[in-house]
């Protein structure tokens, strides 16, 4: 049994060894100190290229981004942009939020614009050997470099503010819808609590079946649960304001949600393309 047990051992450090000397990180950005607060930082290129090619729905028109090198290049230079801004400075929350909102969207679409064409994120998101977008993917900012992973869970999250899951995008159907505007420190309460109303009115995210006390809600409201309360009444109390319905609101509100369920997250690709050839 020690033997085996050893043998177990090795296994494991020999795939992760040869996991590390077949994946190479992916950086963007520059490797400098910040000298921008992060209220100061300019949105305004990452503002241009969301109207240009993501629609009212969230949907993205990868296939002129990529085909567009400007633009490509315009994405590039916003993400070095970013990586000037002093991390630990900026004053307010809400520059906070704005700026690593910004920063995890941009990111993500630059790692699949990198990728694409392409169907799916998860199709690159190896979990053993291989590249993993989620955590080989690297915007640095005040020479530090941060993965897509850390900057969710160890930067927004952290932030108490529940409403990022309903800002922050991962490429897929199934996400909150990616805004086609750049949040912004004067407004980006405001903005989250639009993508926050939108991603309940979505059949994808929100069910509720009044008769029988059933509501069926994304698996983003599972997967990150403790977010949103310490149980579930409490739970369903903090989503309530964002319900779309009286009815669905009230149900909560009086404690009669007999029946939680979570909806099958759609991982295909928010393209614009494959949603108009699925019409």
């Amino acid at each position: 049994m020690k033997r085996v047990a050893v043998l177990v051992v090795l296994a494991a450090v020999l795939i992760v060894g040869f996991r590390m000397t077949v994946t190479a990180a992916v950086f963007v950005g520059r490797c400098v100190r910040g000298t921008v607060s992060l209220d100061q930082i300019d949105h305004a290129v990452w503002n241009d290229l969301l109207k240009k090619y993501v629609d009212e729905d969230g949907m993205v028109d990868y296939q002129s981004w990529h085909a567009t090198p400007a633009d490509r290049r315009a994405l590039t230079e916003y993400l070095k942009h970013l990586s000037t801004a002093r991390s630990g400075s900026g004053g307010t929350g809400d520059a906070k939020l704005a700026f690593w909102i910004n920063a995890y969207n941009a990111t993500t679409i630059h790692g699949i614009l990198r990728e694409y064409p392409t169907s799916s994120i998860r199709n690159h998101t190896a979990r053993m050997v291989g590249y993993n977008i989620w955590t080989d993917l690297h915007l640095y900012v005040d020479a530090r470099p941060y993965s897509l992973e850390q900057i969710e869970r160890e930067i927004l999250r952290r932030m108490n503010e529940p409403r990022i899951h309903f800002a922050i995008v991962c490429a897929s159907i199934g996400c909150p819808r990616l805004l086609n505007e750049a949040y912004t420190v004067d407004r980006v309460q405001e903005q989250l609590e639009s993508n926050s109303r939108d991603f309940f009115e979505r059949r994808q995210n929100f069910q509720f079946d009044s008769r029988r006390g059933e509501m069926r809600l994304s698996a983003i409201l599972k997967w990150y649960a403790s977010d949103f309360g310490s149980d579930r009444l409490a739970r369903l109390k903090g989503i309530a304001q964002w319900l779309p319905t009286d009815d669905a609101r009230q149900t909560v509100e009086s404690g009669r949600v007999t029946v939680v369920r979570h909806l099958d997250y759609n991982w295909n690709l928010n393209e614009q393309r494959l949603r108009q050839a699925q019409q």
